[in-house]
């Protein structure tokens, strides 16, 4: 399992959830195994994302589904610069009607850019005691 270790505390931000310090175990060996890419998105963009989404589609995606909405977006600007046509699909697996709290932070300047420094990710690693897996 790739993780940061159970001595990683991550900054107080607005995460929808996606607070845990580590990927799951299928994730995890589907990202080892170039299956999947992992992706991140910072807080304003994956707002921007979801206020996107609700705007066009009418339905308001949970925090948390603003991650994969973010990438998606991503995505299909990069197909529009390369002038290609690829079919993107995307599981929204939630709304946000219980979470309009995170929504009106948003809108209120109260979720801010956050980014995690190469060098607290690479202290955390280091302070793992378990040998490197090839």
């Amino acid at each position: 399992m790739y993780t940061l270790g159970h001595d990683f505390v991550p900054a107080p931000i607005h995460a929808g959830g996606l607070r845990y310090h580590g990927a799951g175990v299928i994730v995890s060996q589907l990202l080892k195994d170039k299956l999947i890419e992992a992706v991140a998105h910072d807080n304003i963009e994956v707002f921007e994302a979801g206020v996107l989404f609700a705007k066009t589609e009418g339905i308001i995606p949970a925090p948390e589904a603003n991650h994969g909405i973010a990438t998606v977006i991503a995505e299909a600007q990069k197909c529009k610069e390369e002038g290609v046509s690829k079919t993107i699909l995307f599981n929204l697996c939630g709304h946000g009607n219980f979470d309009m709290k995170a929504y009106d932070d948003y809108f209120d300047g109260k979720i801010v850019k956050h980014e995690l420094s190469q060098e607290k990710i690479d202290a955390s690693i280091a302070g793992l005691n378990t040998p490197e897996i090839p």
